[in-house]
């Protein structure tokens, strides 16, 4: 059976999670592909709900393995209260989860790096990074000399390693004078023993993935990959320097995962009813103003890591587009739709005015876009509560208008669409893996 692949269209938050445990039911197995504990996925089941950043939001389902691959960094800490946590609530995770022995490790250093360097640009604007190292691990990771694999922790030189690392460390770092009141303590010895704990907890989940995957998809086994923060925050094409430290977009599927992508024939993109993002950077639609703060109480748009509030603002038709053209989905989903209720009208941003040009096409440069205006179209809005609704005939007019017309200006058909953070509260527009889809496909206006 061939794969599906969940890809956020927009700067992350698109609520993949949800969609990805929902999905999960038609699967044998998830794959989580790139990132760090630096993702927040959350999922609503019957009342409870779950926070989840490393381990694939598939875990919540019986008979399903999850597989974090090398193409993560990998915090042993973080990973471990994320199970501690999950069997604490009565979820058996067991032989369920698969860590790569490629992926690299996360080490204390990193987290003091990112505390020096403190994620901003040269001007003081934040990058938004969330301080957990990811950042540095992946620096590491593509610098080679000072970088640990997961299955490095049980070769018999791994102390030796251990102790240079720290050593050129603590010169790179600095660690002296005014600068170690800052910084943690780098200590070899403390780092070591806590690292060989740690890892003798990990052992039994180590293992190599890409020969499993690999296998796994000739067996015909279904595969379904979890990407983490969004398409817009690819470290290559997304909106650089305010991005994320790994390739976020569909692009990364096969590198960071080791599965090549000749296994996956379903990629749907997901995105909010409207646009967010979280720390510096522009966002064209922002609206900071009364409708900004009612898609953010409605939304509960903060941070699920940080618990830092999201910018907010209209969709942005412009940015989706890119995004899923680079990612090459075939399909939408469209979360959170519930949010926008109670709004008299409703805007979607269809293209830029740069410098008195009129475009639409995404810039590559960061300065063009903070310099962009947006091009609204308006729709009406509704003032129904759509939690209650399970169909699509169920929604209002305006909001079968408004999921109708993001799928006509992206040029994909809208297959799924969500009215709640539950499960029950999602709305499948086709049958999974195929059928007859509610929501036409509509040709792509034409672009300039």
């Amino acid at each position: 059976m061939p794969g599906t692949c969940v890809i956020g269209l927009q700067w992350g938050d698109e609520a993949k999670g949800k969609l990805v445990d929902i999905l999960t039911e038609h699967h044998d197995i998830v794959v989580r592909y790139q990132g760090g504990a630096n993702a927040g996925h959350t999922v609503v089941s019957g009342g409870e709900t779950w926070k989840l950043s490393l381990i694939p939001s598939g875990i919540l389902r019986d008979g399903v393995t999850c597989v974090v691959t090398g193409g993560v960094v990998l915090d042993p800490v973080a990973v471990l209260r994320e199970i501690d946590m999950l069997e604490g609530r009565g979820v058996r995770v067991g032989a369920k989860l698969l860590l790569s022995d490629r992926t690299h490790v996360v080490f204390p250093w990193h987290v003091a790096e990112d505390r020096l360097l403190d994620g901003s640009l040269a001007g003081g604007e934040a990058i938004g990074t969330t301080g957990r190292g990811i950042g540095p691990c992946y620096r590491d990771k593509v610098g080679r000399a000072l970088a640990v694999r997961l299955g490095d922790l049980y070769r018999p030189g791994f102390p030796d390693t251990l102790r240079h690392i720290v050593a050129a460390k603590r010169r790179l770092l600095g660690l002296q004078g005014e600068a170690s009141a800052a910084l943690p303590e780098l200590d070899a010895d403390g780092i070591l023993a806590d690292t060989l704990r740690l890892a003798a907890r990990l052992e039994p989940f180590v293992a190599d993935t890409t020969a499993f995957l690999l296998d796994a998809a000739e067996a015909g086994r279904r595969l379904l990959f979890e990407g983490a923060q969004g398409t817009l925050l690819d470290v290559d094409h997304g909106t650089y320097p305010f991005v994320t430290s790994s390739n976020s977009s569909g692009l990364g599927v096969g590198s960071g995962s080791g599965v090549p992508p000749r296994w996956i024939d379903r990629s749907i993109g997901v995105v909010k009813a409207y646009s967010t993002r979280v720390g510096g950077g522009p966002l064209p639609t922002e609206q900071d103003n009364a409708v900004g703060m009612h898609l953010r109480e409605r939304g509960n748009e903060y941070g699920t890591v940080t618990r830092r509030p999201r910018r907010c603002g209209w969709f942005d038709d412009v940015a989706a587009r890119y995004a899923a053209r680079l990612s090459g989905v075939d399909e939408l989903a469209v979360m959170l739709l519930d949010v926008l209720g109670g709004l008299d009208e409703l805007r979607i941003c269809t293209a830029y005015e740069i410098d008195g040009r009129t475009v639409t096409h995404f810039p590559s440069h960061v300065d063009d876009l903070r310099h962009a205006r947006p091009v609204y179209e308006t729709l009406p809005g509704w003032q129904e509560d759509l939690g209650a609704v399970r169909s699509v005939a169920g929604l209002p007019g305006a909001a079968q208008r408004y999921v109708q017309r993001i799928g006509e200006l992206l040029g994909r058909p809208v297959s799924i669409v969500s009215v709640g953070p539950d499960r029950a509260q999602t709305i499948p527009c086709d049958h999974p893996g195929g059928g007859e889809r509610s929501w036409p496909r509509h040709p792509s206006p034409a672009r300039a």
